[in-house]
Formats: C-alpha cells, structure tokens, sequence
C-alpha cells in the first residue's frame, strides 16, 4: 500500500503528527458496537468495503486511491470508485495516515453523499490498527475520521513492543493447521496487540489483523477469515485489483506511458516455437473469447489451439492471459493444479504476475521457446 518517497519532513512536523495521534487515539472504541459484530454467524451484515492506494510504477507520488464496497456474505463488488491523486507528505515509518488517509476519506464522504444506501457497515485496510509503534495506526486513523467500524490486515508482522518475526514466531505460524487458526501477537507491554491469522487453508503466510476502530479483536478475526477467498481478504483484494486497473486504463486513456515495458521487435516474437504451433493474423480473437468460445472441453484437445493462439500473438498474449488469471477474469481451459501449475502436456506454469514481464518470459521458456 504504502511506497516510500524522498525526503522527510522538518520535526516540528512530526511532532504535530504526534500531538494529532495521540489526541485522536482517545477516541478509539476496541469494542463491538454493532449488533451483527456479536452474531455468531453476522447476521444483520450485509455490506464489508476496501480501501487500497496503488502507485504508478517508478512514481512515489501519483497514486490511485480506490473504495469498493462487496455484499456479504457472497462477496461480490456492489460499489466501486477509482480516482488518480497526487501524494504530497512523505512516507514515514508509524505515519502513514497522513499520507494517504485524506483521499480515503474523501472517497467515503463521497459515498456517503451520493450513495447513502451502499455505505459499508465496516471497513478493511491495508495496514494496521492499534498494532502500531503509537497504538494508532492507518486502520485507527480512517475509523475514527469516518466514524465507521474499521479492521487492519496487514500482511507482515510490524516489530513492535518486543515483537519479533524469530525463530518462536515462525514455529507458531507453522503450528497453524487450517484456514481460521490464529494465536495472539502479546507485547512485551503484556497487551495483546492483534492475531496472527491463517486466512485461508492453502495460504503459508498469515494475514496480522488488528483493531481499527468500533470492532473487538474476536470479531475483526472471525470477519476477515470469512471475507478470504483467497489470502488477502477480498473487500482489500479487490480494490487493489481495480485500483491498479484503473492506473493502467487511465495512463493508456492519457497517452501517458504504459505500465507494461516495452518491447523491441525482436522481443516481441520467440525465437523458436513448440512443435506443431502456427501463426495467426494479429486479428485473431482474443484470448477470452477464445475460452467463452470452446466452453470445457478435455484439455488435450484444447492445448494446442492455445498454442496456436499464444504463439500466434506472441508474447503480448501470454502477458494479457497472465493479467486476466490475476484479476479472475479469465478461466483456462484446462485444469490448474496446486501453485497454477498446469494439466497440460506443456507443463506450462502459471507464473507470479506481480513481475508480469519475468513471468511471461518463464512461461515461453516452459513451453520450448528461448
């Protein structure tokens, strides 16, 4: 969420920081306040919003601030809004609020006023709560300026209060069987500051949840494992999606460069090809279509029009299927097994498409191309 930018403010600045901190930290509720936060199963909950800032690539300064707002419990985006902003404050290590607090708020107040209906009944954040070097983290600072239930997940333990990720820590994390087991993160203070919390069954990593703001630590845990589908709860998940979508259609709306790096000519075609692949003409049907097209046939029979298909279309295809695997957008037509890795007699990996360009480059090589 959060990217660092050069320089750092005078200390007349951080102290006022402080000063605001402190003054706003009185007034965070570490209890249930709501009805449904007390149901075993949430019953009267029916709305869970996201918040993410995404940054343009190389640029410590533009961003993308996004809200969405998902039903629950089946977790589908109701509401969403993208706008591009300009990050002024330095990033500072315990004041992070500062700098991007002021547009998520903005983006709640909008909601608000145009569409009361759809205002979430609590919010996720990207960052932390009350597990803090100050107690107040971004999760305390958006909950208690929008006056709405908050939760922080964050998704490496901040070393805090005697907190340490050693060697104890990591035999903890790996005593944790299934999706929905945590253990509690004490301080050297003697205060319980957050739960570490495995998410989801298959997830080796746990999420570090927090009080932000109107919500017991019991039942900020308990929703965050229901909103998983995956690791990353899907209200934060799926505003980090569609904020970075909206950087790249915006940039590419403006003329601006790409997000995607670019490529020379002879990049841009393999080298050599697998067995039995054939070009097509760069008008060929995309990708997506191509699956809504052939429906769930068997997989073999499948392969090589994929083939065909990628190769026809060079690399940037197998850039655009690596997006939308992402974002869930599109479904191969053969079967993925665990990590992605695919049913298919290429052995094609599905690589990490955070480093799109690295992946991609892999996947050709998995497949017989140099």
């Amino acid at each position: 969420m959060a990217r660092k930018a050069a320089g750092r403010p005078p200390e007349e600045t951080l102290s006022l920081w402080k000063r605001e901190q402190a003054l706003l930290k009185t007034l965070v509720v570490d209890r249930d306040t709501e009805a449904w936060q007390r149901d075993p199963a949430f019953s009267g909950l029916q709305r869970v919003g996201g918040v993410d800032v995404s940054f343009v690539k190389g640029d410590s300064v533009s961003a993308c601030a996004s809200l969405v707002v998902l039903s629950y419990p089946e977790l589908e985006v109701m509401y969403e809004d993208c706008r591009m902003v300009s990050l002024t404050a330095p990033y500072v290590s315990g004041f992070l609020a500062f700098r991007e607090v002021p547009f998520l708020v903005d983006a709640v107040q909008q909601l608000r006023e145009k569409e009361p209906r759809l205002m979430p009944q609590v919010l996720f954040v990207d960052g932390n709560g009350v597990l803090h070097h100050r107690g107040f983290g971004v999760a305390c600072h958006l909950g208690v300026l929008t006056d709405l239930p908050c939760i922080g997940v964050a998704k490496k333990l901040l070393q805090v209060d005697g907190l340490e990720n050693n060697a104890l820590h990591k035999e903890k994390i790996r005593l944790l069987q299934g999706g929905g087991d945590s253990f509690p993160l004490m301080g050297g203070s003697g205060t319980v500051l957050g739960m570490a919390l495995k998410s989801h069954d298959h997830s080796t990593k746990p999420l570090y949840v927090s009080v932000g703001h109107k919500m017991s630590l019991e039942a900020a845990v308990r929703l965050t494992h229901g909103c998983c589908k995956f690791r990353i709860p899907e209200p934060v998940r799926q505003a980090d999606i569609r904020s970075r979508d909206y950087i790249r259609r915006t940039l590419g709306v403006q003329g601006a460069p790409a997000l995607r790096p670019e490529r020379s000519k002879k990049a841009q075609r393999p080298k050599a090809c697998p067995q039995g692949a054939s070009e097509e003409p760069a008008g060929s049907p995309s990708l997506r279509a191509f699956s809504a097209k052939d429906g769930n046939e068997p997989h073999q029979k499948k392969w090589p029009k994929l083939q065909q298909r990628i190769w026809g279309r060079g690399k940037e295809a197998l850039w655009e299927v690596g997006s939308q695997k992402m974002k869930g957008l599109w479904d191969p037509p053969f079967p993925l097994g665990r990590r992605g890795r695919a049913a298919s007699p290429a052995s094609w990996t599905w690589r990490s498409w955070g480093s799109e360009a690295q992946g991609g480059l892999g996947a050709l090589k998995e497949m017989g191309c140099s």
